[in-house]
């Protein structure tokens, strides 16, 4: 079968592999589209980071070269024996968080913290940018009667988003800044609003970005090339927002929502950080601030309750909105000129592009 393999640093190639065993206890899905993230991109420009090059890593044994891709959507075409849940034919998304069942997180339900944390098309056991691939029948999610299969690609992203949002204080009738506009920044919008969120303020430095955000639903967009977002949300907040999340991933931008919020505000960190950045902590002790990590999702033998259910939940019933949230429909060949390469332009207009084996 074909797959985008990752040899290396800007080293994704489209390579003939064989498929995957399949296990009594797992299924094959046949990919119907996967969705290029942030955390791909990070890894092709900049990498490996998480993808385990020198050593194999410790829950899949495997290394350097891998399958990329972990927002999958797709059929099941296959199930092993002992599986009963799902059967050939269902529409699936995959949760890609598996855990190793016996840390300290795993047994407290955190699989997303699990000390040989496993997620699929990072780590090994497969990846999304291929024809199919065989994983855990219970991280497969059913999809409901009459869901568009491939916006099951946005459910991952989407669940990041709802887990930084539960990971904050937000409540109905707060105020929020948001500190980048990409897929996961313009998901939190959605979900912020979706939860009670009265203004929802938006910085982010891409026109088409701005645009979008604007047309699902923020109160304000701000270029930060052309305004202060710090003095420009203080002064429409009257002092600063109640939440602020940081999407964005760089070091600018990681004060600037620490100091968008108010005194006592709440800040969720969301990015993952190709470098380590530089933080004056008085912004935080002198206001009495809280500063909140957020990572992944509920995953493993949860995969099907939590923040999976309630993004499917979401896009289902129209609460969030998927289809302006993708911007690109590539096949598996084009994936690194029309897909990474694209992505990866500082004035690129796309957010969320589509590989459809």
């Amino acid at each position: 079968m074909r797959a985008a393999v990752y040899h290396g640093r800007e080293d994704l190639r489209v390579e003939e592999i064989d498929e995957q065993p399949l296990e009594p206890t797992a299924v094959r899905v046949r990919v119907d589209a996967c969705g290029i993230c942030g955390s791909d991109l990070h890894e092709y420009a900049q990498g490996p980071i998480a993808i385990p090059s020198d050593e194999p890593h410790p829950g899949t044994g495997e290394s350097l070269p891998l399958p990329l891709g972990h927002e999958v959507t797709g059929h099941v075409t296959e199930t092993g024996r002992d599986v009963e849940s799902l059967a050939e034919g269902d529409p699936v998304v995959v949760n890609p968080i598996i855990g190793c069942g016996d840390c300290p997180m795993c047994i407290a339900g955190r699989y997303y913290l699990c000390d040989s944390l496993v997620n699929v098309g990072i780590h090994g056991h497969g990846g999304g940018f291929a024809d199919n691939l065989v994983v855990p029948a219970e991280n497969a999610v059913r999809l409901p009667k009459g869901f568009l299969t491939e916006y099951g690609a946005l459910v991952e992203p989407l669940s990041v988003a709802l887990h930084a949002v539960r990971r904050s204080d937000l409540e109905v009738g707060d105020t929020v800044s948001i500190f980048g506009a990409g897929p996961i920044g313009l998901g939190v919008l959605q979900v912020a609003i979706a939860a009670g969120a009265k203004r929802v303020y938006i910085s982010e430095p891409r026109t088409e970005r701005r645009e979008l955000a604007a047309r699902l639903g923020a109160t304000e967009v701000i270029d930060p090339a052309d305004t202060d977002p710090v003095r420009r949300i203080s002064a429409a907040t009257d002092g600063g927002t109640d939440v602020a999340f940081e999407v964005a991933g760089v070091e600018a931008t990681v004060t600037e929502a620490i100091r968008s919020t108010r005194k006592t505000g709440d800040v969720v960190v969301v990015s993952v950080y190709e470098e380590a950045v530089s933080l004056n902590l008085n912004y935080v002790m002198m206001a009495e601030r809280t500063v909140t990590g957020s990572y992944g999702y509920r995953g493993g033998a949860r995969s099907r309750t939590g923040e999976f259910e309630t993004a499917i939940e979401l896009l289902d019933d129209g609460r969030i909105e998927a289809e302006p949230m993708v911007t690109g429909r590539i096949e598996l060949e084009e994936i690194v000129p029309k897909g990474f390469e694209r992505l990866l332009k500082p004035d690129s207009e796309h957010v969320k592009i589509l590989v459809e084996p």
